[in-house]
């Protein structure tokens, strides 16, 4: 059994969908979801899933071995699912093509630090932009520039707004981040 190990600081959404996805699953399962922040309403979805779901501090994951030695026990894959801190490359040297992001554009476009969620959208449509995406792939030491898995496309409108692009890119990461995640376990195990 494949157990994963879920990253996420936000509401959940992309966590839950995930678990659900896995819950039944022969041979792969979500074993626990840490979390950066202590209010994170992804910890309210874990506990309706009854998946274990931990907080922990910044210095944990950084400065010190507590995460990775946790990792170590708990983990065989690591996903990203709106997480906003950078993995210490201790982490991605232990999980090599291991840690799977999901990003809400087509890199390399809109990639890089401080380009997540709202930013992304109001960047596309910014710049006008007749399609944006999302890009599944793993995580290396730098922002969203590790190797593409997989992309999928929706085409942006001009009555677009950053919201509606959200809700476009949304809908693409519920329909592909779960079978992704899937195939890319048994791919690299």
């Amino acid at each position: 059994m494949k157990r994963i190990v879920i990253f996420a600081s936000g509401s959940g959404t992309n966590a839950e969908n995930i678990i659900r996805h896995f819950k039944n699953h022969k041979s792969a399962r979500v074993s626990l979801v840490l979390s950066n922040k202590e209010n994170a309403g992804v910890f309210e979805r874990c506990k309706n899933e009854q998946i274990s779901c931990l907080y922990f501090k910044k210095a944990d994951l950084t400065n010190s071995e507590t995460i990775l030695n946790l990792l170590k026990k708990e983990a065989d894959f690591i996903v990203l699912a709106g997480f906003l801190l950078k993995v210490p490359e201790n982490i991605i040297q232990a999980f090599p093509n291991k840690i799977i992001n999901i990003h809400p554009a087509l890199l390399p476009k809109y990639g890089g630090k401080g380009m997540y969620g709202i930013n992304v959208h109001k960047a596309v449509k910014e710049n006008s932009e007749s399609q944006t995406g999302i890009t599944i792939h793993f995580v290396n030491e730098h922002y969203d520039e590790g190797g593409i898995i997989f992309q999928a496309t929706t085409l942006v409108e001009e009555t677009d707004t950053p919201a509606t692009i959200a809700a476009k890119v949304h809908e693409l990461e519920y329909e592909h981040f779960p079978r992704v995640i899937e195939e890319t376990i048994f791919k690299y195990a």
